[in-house]
């Protein structure tokens, strides 16, 4: 190896460590700056998600109330409209 590349490679390094120092740190900042972003959108949607499924559990909840609550009753007033149906009021003719 020739005498005069070693100190040519170590100006090298030292220009590349300082220029890499001046534009890569930037563009470390703004790649993390936009990760920071996409999380922010991310965990906004995962709230955003989590909140319609609380609402739809509610409804579930409250079918599932529904159906247990006055099943009986349910199968009763059906039965008792499918009477209705089968006897229609019908005004006496004179």
């Amino acid at each position: 190896m020739n005498p005069i590349m070693i100190p040519i490679l170590g100006i090298c390094c030292g220009l590349l460590a300082i220029f890499g120092g001046v534009f890569l740190r930037p563009w470390f900042r703004l790649q993390e700056r936009r990760m920071e972003i996409e999380a922010n959108k991310v965990a906004e949607k995962a709230a955003q998600y989590a909140a319609q499924t609380e609402r739809l559990e509610e409804r579930v909840r409250v079918l599932e109330r529904i159906v247990t609550d006055r099943g009986v009753d349910l199968a009763q007033e059906i039965d008792a409209l499918r009477d209705d149906r089968t006897t229609p009021n019908r005004l006496p003719v004179n």
